[in-house]
């Protein structure tokens, strides 16, 4: 029998009757003689509510001491919905305990609001696995050296449950969620977007960076390092569902070398509405320009994504990058303030109505004219490029946001995603 690990999201744990759904599902596969860890998330809008009430009380200037407290008064979202899934497993008559990441524990940096995983400890685990309990973890926390409650960002429960599978050498991780799978791209914008049987960690990787918000980028990052098998699949199904029925639905997120892979030469689009653009207007361009600009930037915690350099102009070029949305009023003013000074720059512009839309596979790598077509099809809806960045198994365009969805359905259409893809 195989040892499984399941994280289920805020939604699957949303209420009590939610929550005994799960019990029964978990249940049901310790039952058939699985051994069974489960990492849940927060009760659904529980930590945007404690988030709100840490907001509300917050001291002007926001030391690490603050985010010391925010990350303990976070941490209890988890820890509750873990208790309740194991009470409700007792009812079951099924043996369960729940751990705090801290009783594991899981070590993480001390970055608060955003540590990231160091070592797990699998002792205490695998004693409980052997006594025939499941072991509840809670997911999205750790401590840190000095043992204060960490917790890792947004959607920390999916590299939770990934750690947690790879520390135990888990067989699979389940992560079930409000969605069926991975799909081509994503439903509610082209209706005709088809579920994936599987997917390669590389192309969920980009999928994941680009914009997908199926999983946590960082689980994908863990499971491809540890080689994790992976499956996402529906915590919405009835949880009597047969069991073997269950263990292959969903989309596996396996390896390259898998003969099983579809072999598309794209796999997917993805678009990330987030995104705004910001250009440093004549700056000189000679070495160190880049670094100028983009390390005050990355000093400030600010994520950049495509950059561009223009061709120099009578010594003069023009810098241009994009950054999430959140971050754009906060960029601007940084470099007005310290790097337009500094560097004798004319002027600091920005564009926060943009996106970037993305086809990602990793049959690009042997094929040619992908891309060519890609900007083609744009180019006969009219639509025009602003930026471009392109990796192996990927190409990314910069758009205006208005353009979005009509640049997803034609592409998708273009490279017959609608179609099942050929064995």
């Amino acid at each position: 029998m195989a040892l499984i690990v399941q994280k289920y999201g805020g939604t699957s744990m949303g209420s009590t009757e939610r929550i005994a759904q799960v019990a029964k599902r978990v249940a049901k596969w310790a039952r058939a003689g699985h051994q069974v860890v489960v990492v849940p998330s927060a009760m659904s809008g529980e930590t945007n509510r404690l988030l709100a009430l840490a907001k509300e009380l917050a001291p002007g200037k926001l030391t690490q001491d603050y985010f010391r407290e925010q990350d303990m008064l976070a941490a209890t979202g988890e820890q509750a919905s873990s208790a309740l899934l194991a009470i409700a497993l007792q009812a079951e008559g099924m043996p369960a305990v729940s751990y705090a990441g801290w009783q594991v524990p899981i070590k993480t940096s001390n970055a608060y609001t955003k540590a990231r995983i160091d070592s797990i400890d699998d002792v205490r685990v695998r004693a409980d696995l052997n006594a025939g309990k499941v072991v509840i973890i809670t997911g999205f926390q750790g401590v840190d050296e000095g043992g204060n409650i960490t917790t890792l960002g947004r959607g920390g429960s999916d590299t939770s449950a990934v750690a947690v599978a790879a520390a135990l050498k888990a067989d699979e991780a389940l992560i079930f969620t409000d969605v069926d799978g991975v799909y081509t791209t994503d439903p509610r914008i082209v209706p005709e977007a088809r579920r994936l049987a599987s997917i390669s960690f590389e192309e969920m990787l980009e999928m994941a960076s680009l914009g997908s918000k199926v999983l946590q980028i960082r689980s994908v990052e863990f499971a491809g390092k540890y080689k994790v098998p992976m499956r996402v699949l529906s915590s919405f199904t009835p949880w009597d569902i047969d069991l073997t029925e269950e263990a292959n639905s969903g989309t596996l997120i396996t390896f390259e070398e898998d003969q099983q892979m579809e072999h598309a030469v794209v796999s997917g689009i993805a678009f990330n509405r987030d995104e705004a653009k910001i250009s440093v207007l004549g700056v000189p361009d000679k070495p160190g320009i880049a670094y100028q600009i983009l390390g005050a930037v990355a000093d400030a915690n600010i994520e950049v994504d495509v950059i561009i350099q223009n061709v120099s102009k009578d010594g003069k070029t023009d810098f241009s990058f994009t950054v999430n949305r959140n971050d754009y009023t906060k960029t601007i003013d940084l470099l007005k303030d310290k790097i337009v000074p500094a560097l004798g720059a004319a002027d600091v512009i920005g564009d926060p109505k943009i996106c970037k839309v993305s086809i990602v596979g990793i049959g690009m790598r042997s094929h040619v004219g992908v891309a060519s077509k890609m900007f083609r099809v744009l180019s006969e809806e009219g639509i025009n490029i602003i930026m471009i960045s392109t990796s192996e198994i990927k190409t990314s365009v910069v758009i205006d946001e208005k353009y979005m969805e009509l640049a997803v359905r034609a592409l998708h259409r273009a490279f017959d995603l609608d179609q099942p893809a050929a064995a």
